[in-house]
């Protein structure tokens, strides 16, 4: 019976971790149609709520916009005159599944990146801005270059400087203001985030607070919500990338919203100067902790992160070592699986006993199935006599956990296997197997692994059983091929070390 008691929970825990872990620790964010009615009524709440720094209404791009070329080694960026922002960030090292460049902002949005304006609303991208300056190309021996936006009238002004550098995704942002009610810059609605139907990772806005990284649900936007302290950086993100704005002047208050069917998060600066660094890019994590600025944050390790860092950090390694990340995950499979070898042995070996002393555990239960509590007794001795402990096989799978948990969370983030190969047809660890070897492979080593291990239970429960593999080789099919092969290569080890526990009891038993 306690035999079909740790089947169960492993069933459980394995359907758990591999299906319900999107479910409870990744919020995605939902993408709601936009009706006509929806939208016309969403406007004209708006213009009863704004509370605006520019009389002129939000709008598509003024005409005579003047744009402003930037290349740089990492991207290629288009900036506008229609309120000093962004309107195309192109990064040249990431392709998408076309083969195109990976797209951060394309074109106009309904709110800019880094546009000014109100708590409510962000229509100064409706004004021309004087430009000073020109298209602008760094190289090695262009290390940096700058433009001004400027825009007055008699009740405010707006100075607005950016500088960008040849080796960086981050660039300089200075906005010198004067005679604003309120100064609001925002990350923007869009920039940043460039695959808005990957929903296995949080999607849209964050916030770092102190040492919190606060994601922001879209569905809880729509009130709005402040937060004040401790601020570090906003910012919009996806899977594999993100832009975020650092204030290096320092920021009081910053506030999440929805405008229309957007997700907005800024933070509220005051008159005067207000610098900020703003970085849009990959979610690179050595290359942001090198920046110094808090951004390695914006990568999420889980729950258990403190097991996902170092065996993060042991997964670069093997790849300097291997050149290849699929080896590097083999590496860090067997690495990892070194630690549970002994109580590997010691559960498999329990199972074994327990297999054997079956038959004497069915005679109690016949004997004593009208007396529970003398069963229980009886069994206890059993066990007692025979050194069997009927949760043996249960701990080593319970202490895996928190390493599978970091492992999967590791393997499911990390933009270094994003268009990673590994061999053959295997070109992209990030993506599922294309031709579907890897699952169907693992699966027949889960179906060799059934058989090789001692079962209490009766032939019709290991029939039910043998489903499993299937099921698992279902699920495993659109899954990461990163994943796929920790998990392959996982079971290769299983059967191995199995093989060598069945051999070593079957001659203590000769």
């Amino acid at each position: 019976m306690e035999m079909d008691k740790r089947t169960l929970i492993a069933i459980v825990l394995s359907i758990a971790i591999l299906v319900g872990y999107q479910y409870f620790f990744v919020k995605p964010v939902p993408q709601k149609p936009v009706t006509e009615q929806t939208k016309t009524a969403q406007q004209e709440e708006k213009k009863q709520e704004a509370v605006k720094p520019v009389s002129v209404p939000a709008a598509a791009a003024p005409s005579g916009e003047k744009e402003i070329k930037v290349e740089t080694d990492l991207y290629s960026a288009t900036l506008s005159s229609a309120g000093g922002t962004i309107k195309k960030w192109e990064l040249k090292k990431y392709k998408d599944k076309d083969g195109l460049a990976v797209t951060l902002q394309k074109g106009q949005s309904i709110i800019p990146p880094l546009s000014i304006g109100s708590r409510n609303n962000f229509d100064l991208p409706a004004v021309n801005l004087r430009v000073s300056g020109k298209d602008i190309n760094l190289d090695k021996n262009t290390n940096a270059g700058s433009v001004v936006f400027e825009y007055a009238t008699p009740e405010y002004s707006i100075r607005r400087t950016y500088t960008f550098y040849h080796d960086s995704y981050k660039f300089d942002l200075k906005d010198e203001i004067a005679g604003f009610p309120e100064y609001w810059i925002t990350v923007g609605a869009d920039f940043g985030i460039h695959d808005r139907k990957d929903e296995s990772a949080h999607l849209g806005p964050v916030i770092l607070k102190d040492a919190d990284r606060i994601e922001l649900n879209a569905k809880k936007l729509k009130e709005g919500k402040s937060y004040q302290g401790g601020l570090k950086w906003i910012a919009q993100e996806d899977k594999y990338f993100f832009a975020a704005v650092v204030p290096v002047t320092p920021i009081d208050e910053a506030k999440a919203w929805k405008v229309q069917e957007a997700s907005i998060v800024a933070f509220k600066g005051k008159s005067g100067v207000n610098n900020f660094i703003v970085y849009a890019g990959p979610k690179e994590h050595d290359k942001l902790k090198e920046l110094n600025l808090g951004l390695e944050h914006i990568i999420d390790f889980g729950f258990f992160s403190i097991i996902s860092r170092p065996l993060f950090w042991l997964l670069k390694k093997f790849y300097a070592v291997a050149g290849n990340y699929g080896w590097a995950i083999i590496l860090l499979t067997i690495v990892t699986r070194i630690p549970f070898i002994p109580l590997i042995n010691k559960s498999q070996q329990s199972m074994k006993k327990m297999q054997d002393i079956q038959p004497k555990m069915n005679e109690l239960r016949e004997k004593y199935k009208k007396d529970p509590q003398k069963m229980q007794k009886e069994t206890m001795e059993l066990y007692k006599k025979y050194k069997v402990n009927p949760l043996g096989g249960c701990l080593p799978m319970l202490l895996q956990i928190p390493v599978f948990f970091a492992l999967y969370k590791i393997l499911s983030i990390a933009i270094e296997l994003r268009g990673a190969p590994f061999m053959l047809w295997v070109t992209d660890l990030s993506a599922k197997d294309p031709y579907y070897v890897l699952p169907i492979v693992m699966g027949i080593t889960m179906v060799i692994q059934q058989k090789m291990t001692p079962s209490t239970a009766d032939p019709k429960q290991q029939k039910i059983m043998m489903f499993m593999p299937v099921i698992f080789t279902f699920m495993f099919l659109n899954f990461a091929s990163g994943l796929v092969l920790y998990w392959l290569i996982n079971n290769i080890f299983g059967i191995i070390q199995q093989f060598y526990v069945n051999r070593k009891i079957a001659k203590e038993t000769a």
